[in-house]
């Protein structure tokens, strides 16, 4: 069997303890990738729900003291990677990114570390992250081109050693659907303007400028699906209380599928103002035909013209959040024509096979660099 077909073994490793799109792409990718033939196995903290979720998605995992960057962590990655006979370590958050590098200094035939970065916080400006990224990291991946030019900027990478390769969905999933069918099988208002967002409930996701807008609308008729959990949650909701919301706005929390409550929206939101690569759920909404209202922060503009495919307005101006969103209310035929071409888009270049087939070709390139 030739190097180019061979099957590659390949450890993923993810720190974090939280759930949305980062966790949700490793597991969609892992799998995607084990579907084509290759051994996968993840790493992660015992505690952490993408250890619990890994086998709803098919993939193996194993719990390490990874959470925090400490030696026993060192120790532990050192263990499993010199035993596992792995081509590649694919590396997704900070910690887990720094414990497998020094895990693999001085380790005989260790294997090329990949490192996917997936969101757009700047990098420190010291010799250790250069040496993260630029020496331990025989290849990068960001979610977005944005992202790509501010790796090689910021860590001076070689274009080469830098790809970009967006997250991929499952578009048999997520795609245009009946309205009235989503709202009936969610007990939704049929006849309601619903507006939505889908995200973790983090202070960066902009929920609060959402509120706001949604609180100065002149109709008070229109309706929010907030779907999606996280640390902000007490804090959002107080300010529903606060603004006088409560009878508009809808909690869903965490959704194993969101595609129904996305195909239940007349308009999806998502006002970031910081941290984004491309947003899984802001492709998830186009795949769903619908029309969407974000911001130009992170690689959203690599994926959402502007007045073709979607909205886009200043992050952190619920003023123009709000107009944007009453402009599309108030014109269903521009809605809808933004949600058809959202649509063609995702068809076009959102597909997940698209991903994982990128994403192979960069491990068999980053195991050859490393090993000749």
């Amino acid at each position: 069997m030739s190097a180019a077909t061979r099957p590659l073994r390949i450890l993923h490793t993810e720190a974090s303890l939280g759930w949305g799109g980062q966790e949700i792409r490793v597991l969609t990718e892992a799998r995607g990738v084990a579907r084509l033939g290759h051994e996968v196995l993840l790493a992660a903290p015992g505690e952490s729900r993408i250890h619990h979720e890994a086998a709803r998605y098919g993939v193996r995992s194993e719990a390490l003291p990874i959470g925090r960057k400490r030696a026993r962590g060192v120790r532990a990655l050192r263990r499993l990677i010199s035993t596992g006979g792995f081509d590649v370590v694919n590396t997704h958050s900070s910690t887990d990114a720094w414990l497998a590098a020094l895990a693999c200094v001085g380790l005989p035939g260790a294997p090329a570390i990949v490192r996917t970065r997936h969101i757009s916080a700047p990098l420190a400006r010291n010799w250790a992250t250069r040496w993260l990224y630029a020496r331990a990291s025989a290849r990068i991946v960001t979610t977005g081109e944005k992202l790509r030019e501010q790796v090689m900027r910021e860590a001076g990478m070689d274009a080469t050693r830098v790809s970009s390769i967006p997250t991929g969905i499952d578009l048999t999933r997520f795609h245009p659907a009946d309205r009235d069918t989503a709202r009936a099988q969610l007990s939704l208002p049929p006849g309601a303007p619903i507006i939505g967002i889908v995200a973790t409930l983090r202070s960066w996701k902009g929920h609060r400028y959402l509120l706001q807008a949604l609180a100065a609308m002149a109709r008070k008729d229109v309706l929010l699906l907030i779907v999606g959990d996280g640390p902000q949650r007490a804090a959002i909701a107080a300010l529903v209380t606060e603004l006088g919301l409560e009878a508009r706005v809808t909690f869903a929390g965490n959704q194993e599928d969101v595609s129904p409550w996305m195909q239940a929206m007349d308009v999806f939101c998502l006002p970031s103002y910081a941290n984004e690569g491309v947003p899984q759920a802001l492709m998830q909404a186009m795949a769903c035909g619908l029309a969407v209202v974000s911001t130009p922060v992170g690689s959203i503009e690599e994926i959402v013209d502007d007045g073709v495919t979607g909205v886009l307005v200043p992050p952190e101006d619920a003023t123009q959040l709000r107009l944007a969103v009453e402009g599309l209310l108030g014109d269903r035929p521009r809605r809808d024509a933004l949600g058809a071409r959202a649509a063609a888009r995702a068809r076009e270049r959102f597909a997940e096979d698209r991903m994982v087939e990128r994403m192979v070709a960069v491990f068999r390139e980053a195991s050859e660099s490393r090993h000749g």
